[in-house]
């Protein structure tokens, strides 16, 4: 049985310092049952997608503990449950971790326990069944695992980039609310792309020499505009927008990394300084009693210092994503004429994951382990660059 409970326990290399729940999968109530058997119990519990999990037993009272990273349980509460489960609780108990506990009538062992993903989506199915008083202790009172027994996160000292102070990230899921983006086989890029963004967030936070922002955690419509103030708001270090479009015409596979265009810079700068406030465009710098012409020079002053910067990082991207061995764009770094990216004091790019209109790219963009590759690539590609960057912009102070 003790291996059956160690073979569920998917253990993360590098513990993560304390963050608010992210909830990259969700318990679906209304799919979910617990029921009473013949034998014992039935757990099936329907989460929208696979994550990370273990279980083991408590005593006094007898309970099942079902830990898992980043299973939002809400809805657990409302499950009809048989006399042989006096309750169900659930919440965060541990940074990036959540915890549903099964309280017991009585003593029981696991029979099977299963994560199933399957056309219909994602379960975890347990099944119990009666046992003795005193076998149900004896697996309560085995020792924890010794990783899991590992210092709280927070009680960790955090590893710092060079510059001092974690890398802010702003993550800005294409889409949403109102604009789905591209749509294939009843997913869309925007639902693709938040699932995909959150995956990203904790890789990155689970690092702990990242901080990040969301420019949106559902599905809402975000204006263009907002999403560059967002990461002025927060002070990024970068801003990298993410996509899954679909082209009507020609053919694309693979992932592609986006700067801004070189002949859009001008109208760029001139569109930001007509729809933004002017002190909000440069971080420290007041414009409001400046011209547009002193506007114009000292944005493109500031893009200046940001585009080698911005090159840097779209160079390391590419590196990283080939150097995993995932499928690139015959010409994996282009530019274009994108808003999102037009911040001109920010490293700003825009990767288009994959193309739903690739039935390969779309089989790869919805594969939780193809996109766990993804998301490693990215956090070593932003580490890379951000060592690079550290060293000199500290080589070019006097």
């Amino acid at each position: 049985m003790r291996a059956l409970i160690l073979s569920l326990l998917i253990v993360l290399a590098v513990p993560a310092p304390a963050q608010e729940l992210s909830a990259l999968a969700r318990l679906d109530a209304a799919a979910s049952s617990v029921t009473a058997t013949g034998e014992g119990l039935a757990l099936d519990l329907a989460i929208s997608q696979p994550a990370p999990w273990r279980i083991r037993f408590l005593d006094a009272p007898p309970r099942l503990i079902l830990d898992a990273r980043e299973i939002d349980w809400t809805g657990s509460a409302g499950l009809e449950v048989p006399p042989a489960i006096t309750a169900l609780r659930a919440g965060s108990f541990r940074p990036g971790w959540s915890r549903l506990v099964v309280e017991l009538a009585g003593p029981h062992r696991l029979t099977a326990a299963e994560m199933v993903t399957d056309p219909s989506g994602t379960a975890i199915r347990l099944a119990l069944v009666p046992t003795d008083p005193a076998s149900f202790a004896a697996e309560a009172a085995r020792p924890d695992l010794p990783e899991w027994a590992a210092p709280d996160p927070a009680e960790l000292p955090v590893l710092l980039p060079q510059g001092g102070g974690p890398i802010t990230v702003v993550l800005d899921p294409g889409h949403g609310g109102i604009d789905p983006g591209a749509e294939r086989e009843g997913q869309t890029e925007a639902d693709l792309m938040l699932t995909f963004a959150r995956e990203l967030k904790e890789v990155l936070l689970r690092d702990g020499r990242f901080s990040v922002v969301m420019t949106r955690e559902e599905d809402v419509f975000v204006p263009l505009e907002t999403r560059t103030s967002i990461a002025r708001s927060a002070e990024a270090d970068l801003f990298l927008s993410l996509h899954a479009d679909a082209l009507a015409e020609g053919e694309a596979q693979g992932a592609t990394v986006y700067t801004l265009a070189e002949d859009a810079t001008d109208a760029a700068s001139a569109a930001l300084a007509e729809r933004h406030d002017r002190d909000d465009l440069l971080a420290g710098v007041d414009l409001s009693d400046q011209d547009d012409v002193v506007a114009q020079v000292l944005m493109d002053m500031a893009r200046t210092e940001t585009r080698p910067r911005t090159d840097r990082l779209a160079q390391a991207m590419v590196a990283a994503i080939k150097g995993a061995d995932i499928r690139m764009h015959r010409n994996p770094l282009q530019s274009g004429g994108f808003s999102v990216l037009k911040s001109p004091d920010i490293p700003s790019i825009l990767l288009e994951v994959g193309f739903l209109s690739s039935e390969r790219d779309f089989a790869r963009l919805t594969d939780p382990a193809w996109r766990a590759r993804m998301a490693e690539a990215l956090r070593q590609a932003l580490l890379a660059w951000a060592d690079e960057d550290a060293a000199l912009r500290g080589a070019a102070q006097p």
